[in-house]
């Protein structure tokens, strides 16, 4: 009985091989080809969803130079820092006295600092001395009458204490002025001629310096010289170093001539003498 099925003759069982390996090759071919069409595929959806930049013009870039230019902001400088620092603590000293010419009082004007959390003002004894009447003028534009509550004539010194504190009371911060040399910056703060919250700049130009006041041969002790700008109406006020740390209360500036203005030389009581006049501890 035959089932339909025939031998495979010799020349067709050695065509079997060759077909297997003709086959392989042409899958390795085909899964070769389906690699490369799946690459460009990806590549292709890469730059669709992720396309490149577009370049910046040259204004952009100019536009981008100057953005990153105008923010970086310089660190302010000692003095801007130092004048931020004691304004909240500078006063303007108003004092009116009786004048025996005249039928309306005669006005003095000065500069002080308030030195502590009690409201206390440090000035020059000579801004007050003799006044019938001190007004204080505080840097948030409120203001009180005082009284001087300690002296000490012969530093040039005035303790004042006013009537009313301001809403907030904001010490200055007291410095070592014997840290510091000669040719150190000193900034002064005041209301030179009435020019409220002035400051001028310039360094330390001397230390234990004697001045004479007055006509009775008084003299001023082992003050600081120093060639920052101040005139009438700076008297009292702050001298401050390049921390704005208070290491002075300008007191009397050297003019060879009669004129009452600045000319190179200016003085001040050093902070410690000053602050013990306030019961404080001297430096």
């Amino acid at each position: 009985m035959q089932d339909g099925s025939r031998e495979l003759t010799a020349e067709e069982r050695d065509k079997r091989p060759k077909l297997r390996r003709l086959w392989a090759v042409v899958r390795r071919l085909w899964l070769f080809a389906l690699g490369i069409v799946a690459a460009l595929l990806a590549v292709l959806l890469y730059a669709f969803l992720f396309p490149a930049p577009t370049p910046l013009s040259e204004n952009e870039i100019e536009n981008s130079i100057a953005a990153a230019m105008a923010s970086a902001t310089p660190e302010a400088a000692y003095s801007a820092r130092g004048d931020e620092g004691i304004l909240p603590s500078l006063v303007l000293v108003q004092a009116s006295f009786e004048s025996e010419e005249a039928e309306e009082d005669d006005f003095g004007l000065g500069s002080g600092t308030v030195i502590n959390e009690n409201g206390d003002i440090l000035t020059a004894f000579h801004v007050v001395a003799g006044a019938k009447e001190i007004k204080i003028t505080y840097a948030d534009g409120s203001e009180a009458t005082a009284e001087i509550s300690g002296a000490e004539p012969e530093n040039d010194i005035a303790v004042l204490q006013p009537t009313q504190a301001p809403g907030l009371i904001v010490p200055a911060v007291l410095g070592n002025p014997f840290a510091m040399r000669v040719g150190d910056q000193a900034f002064a703060v005041g209301n030179p001629m009435g020019l409220t919250g002035s400051m001028s700049a310039g360094v330390i130009s001397g230390f234990n310096r004697s001045i004479p006041v007055g006509e009775e041969g008084q003299r001023l002790e082992r003050l600081i010289q120093f060639d920052t700008a101040v005139n009438p109406g700076n008297s009292g006020g702050p001298l401050l170093n390049r921390q704005g740390q208070v290491v002075g209360i300008v007191t009397a500036l050297a003019n060879p001539s009669e004129q009452n203005f600045f000319v190179g030389i200016g003085f001040a009581v050093p902070i410690g003498t000053a602050v013990s006049v306030a019961g404080g501890p001297g430096i």
